[in-house]
């Protein structure tokens, strides 16, 4: 009886399944399943499979993308190479005594601008003044015994044509006064050696440029032998002009080394939006970093209005020159993929199409495109979420432009 029970059922079982087979496809509408074929069909077309890796989607359900556009028209671009750059004083000069002695005045101030030749600190002189007298009087007595040994060779040499004094006497009297004589020329050396000596107590600026901080102060003793990093008295960094350093990677070598055997090659210091300062190329190191790939170089850059501070970090513009027919579309246009950057541009006045591309540089907003990009094309700058290969599109102007006016009929 059981094994009847469990026939029937089988049988029953059997007939609704062939029978929702054969009516599957009312069944599916009525449950809404065909809305997401659909769906599946279209996201397996050809259009969404051109579409690269990461941009693929589906068609605008309610028509066309609306979009805004702009066309590529070639146009003089700068040719700029940014990096980052780092201010330095052209001399930084560190302020040291070259003897042992007192600080008797200061004459700057902390922070102060000074010309070269400007008195910073004057040290204790009295000693060295002291040794000068002493070396001025003895050259006094120098001078007083070389007149006398001259007078007594003069004295011999008449005596001795006369025959009333000996050889050996005129002899003795001219090495006496060549002995007075090289006296009197050693403390004259004396003498201007003392003088040396006393001129570096007074200590003055060798360039001009900014002062740093003063440790030492009026009664402060200072010594040569002081090798310590406190030991310096102060620190002077010329500022006007100054320097840019910045590091360029290798590949622009070539190309800057060609634009400075043209000229002078500019380049913008830009402290921020509305700062900037020009200079020029100066120098580039003779040798490139192989742990970095890069080329150091320095800019030269008028700093009268100390714009520029030493330490500081800025962005440098590096001009090699200006491309008078670059292609140029708003960086906002360019997407990046797997494969790298590519644009939507509209064919046929209202079909978007993806084109790979090549980017030589990015500057000002703008990138500058080196090739998959024809003059006169229009390039899809707004809208692009939306946009799948092949799509539909209309377009718009841009949020600052006024529409076109409709154009009366009749």
């Amino acid at each position: 009886m059981r094994l009847v029970r469990w026939a029937v059922l089988a049988s029953v079982a059997i007939g609704v399944c062939g029978a929702a087979y054969l009516f599957r496809n009312e069944v599916a509408h009525r449950l809404g399943l065909s809305v997401a074929a659909s769906a599946a069909e279209q996201g397996s077309s050809p259009a969404a499979s051109a579409q690269p890796q990461g941009r693929r989607g589906r068609a605008n359900p309610a028509g066309a993308v609306p979009v805004v556009a702009v066309t590529a028209t070639p146009k003089p671009m700068p040719i700029v190479i940014e990096a980052v750059g780092t201010v330095q004083a052209i001399a930084s000069v560190q302020i040291k005594s070259r003897l042992d002695s007192q600080i008797m005045k200061v004459l700057v101030e902390e922070g102060a601008l000074v010309k070269e030749g400007d008195m910073l600190f004057e040290l204790d002189q009295r000693t060295l003044k002291a040794q000068l007298a002493q070396i001025e009087a003895q050259i006094r007595k120098d001078q007083a015994q070389v007149a006398q040994a001259k007078r007594d060779s003069t004295r011999s040499e008449d005596l001795l044509g006369k025959g009333a004094a000996t050889v050996v006497a005129r002899d003795t009297n001219m090495t006496a006064q060549k002995a007075a004589e090289a006296q009197l020329e050693s403390d004259e050396a004396s003498r201007a050696n003392t003088l040396t000596q006393l001129s570096f107590t007074e200590i003055r600026a060798p360039v001009s440029g900014r002062i740093g901080s003063i440790p030492y102060k009026v009664g402060t003793t200072i010594r040569v032998a002081d090798n310590t990093a406190t030991s310096v008295l102060a620190t002077i960094n010329q500022v006007d002009p100054i320097y840019v350093q910045f590091a360029l990677p290798q590949v622009y070598l070539p190309d800057l080394r060609a634009a400075m055997a043209k000229g002078p090659v500019t380049v913008n210091a830009v402290i921020d939006e509305t700062h900037r300062q020009s200079g020029v190329v100066a120098f580039i190191e003779n040798t490139v970093d192989p742990m970095t790939g890069t080329v150091m170089a320095k800019a030269r850059i008028a700093n009268a209005n100390e714009g520029l501070w030493p330490g500081q970090f800025v962005k440098a513009e590096v001009v090699l020159g200006v491309e008078p027919e670059a292609l140029a579309v708003p960086a906002a246009a360019v997407q990046l993929g797997p494969q790298g950057p590519y644009i939507f541009v509209v064919k046929n006045g209202n079909v978007a199409e993806v084109r790979p591309i090549s980017i030589k540089r990015t500057q000002a907003g703008e990138s500058v495109v080196g090739s998959g990009l024809k003059a006169g094309e229009q390039v899809v700058t707004d809208g692009q979420l939306r946009l799948v290969n092949g799509a539909p599109v209309a377009i718009k102007p841009a949020q600052n432009e006024a529409p076109k006016p409709a154009t009366p009929r009749g």
